[in-house]
């Protein structure tokens, strides 16, 4: 084994020792055929107010200029599926935003790794990203062999489906890298463009963000829900799973064994009119660590009238 492969073989066994559910490695080259992709679909406008999308567009595509010298790019997904389930008389929210910000999660495991492989391995320069910088994970997760862009526009695993994170360690070092995935096992099926409430799935694997309930309930920031929406939230008041609970291929999803991500307990048992009455003090207390923040009390409060409007 030469010694590439024995590093390859040491981070991927780490990988797995720290939670992560897959770890797969690309070679860090230049993304010319996504750079297409996305190039076309911000000319669309389909990123809406995401203005940030628009920004450091030679960041996004090439792995060298966010690390100097970069040789590999480690894609590692992470299983956020839960076992619990809301109430039925709940607001909705994204699986995803059940337990704790995935950001810090994450962010602690990747530099975990990074210390054991500098630690193991030698003076490695590497930095790690989970959502929250311009590189494409979907793209290196394809390119890493770890699944197919579904029709939907998310990763999707034939072992565990579609329910995790993606994060993404560039560093300097050589690695073994692993074949891309090259199959698309979507195959005929439509049920995600069929199910999407707002149509948001314009064609496969493209999403406007426009139409998107996530978006809708997340990052648009207006005081009102758009009016050609406001009776197709179907009860989601944070992000929304309807294209992944209609996937067939997430019959294969398991139940995480994350302790941070055990849900908030009042994710799962608030009522509507308990969310409404509730304060933005306790709202802040409750969620200061959850994903939910992202929307902020007053996001959250359009989104329950919204409710109404369905």
């Amino acid at each position: 084994m030469n010694i590439g492969a024995k590093h390859t073989l040491l981070i991927k066994k780490e990988a797995i020792r720290l939670g992560f559910m897959s770890c797969g490695i690309a070679l860090a080259v230049q993304l010319d055929d996504d750079a297409r992709r996305l190039e076309a679909w911000l000319n669309k406008g389909f990123h809406s107010g995401m203005q940030y999308m628009e920004n450091h567009f030679d960041l996004r595509i090439n792995p060298q200029k966010l690390v100097p010298g970069a040789k590999s790019v480690i894609t590692l997904i992470m299983n956020y599926f839960p076992l619990e389930k809301q109430q039925n008389d709940a607001p909705k929210i994204a699986r995803y935003a059940f337990g704790t910000d995935y950001h810090f999660v994450i962010r602690e495991k990747l530099k975990a790794l990074l210390h054991f492989i500098q630690n193991d391995i030698g003076a490695v320069n590497g930095r790690g990203f989970v959502d929250s910088a311009p590189v494409l994970e979907r793209s290196w997760a394809v390119h890493a062999g770890l699944g197919w862009i579904g029709k939907n526009g998310n990763l999707i695993s034939k072992q565990s489906g579609s329910y995790f994170f993606i994060a993404t360690l560039i560093t300097d070092l050589v690695l073994v890298p692993d074949n891309p995935f090259a199959t698309d096992n979507c195959g005929s099926c439509t049920r995600c463009i069929d199910a999407c409430p707002t149509q948001a799935i314009t064609s496969p694997k493209v999403v406007n963000a426009n139409k998107c309930i996530s978006y809708l309930t997340i990052e648009l920031k207006d005081a009102m829900i758009p009016s050609p929406y406001q009776n197709k939230m179907e009860g989601w008041i944070f992000g929304c799973d309807v294209c992944q609970e209609v996937c067939p291929w997430n019959r294969f999803s398991k139940p995480h064994h994350e302790m941070h991500f055990k849900p908030i307990p009042e994710v799962l048992n608030l009522s509507t009119h308990e969310w409404e009455i509730m304060s933005k003090e306790t709202f802040n207390k409750t969620f200061r660590n959850s994903p939910i923040k992202r929307s902020k009390f007053e996001g959250i409060q359009r989104n329950l009238k919204g409710l109404k409007l369905d």
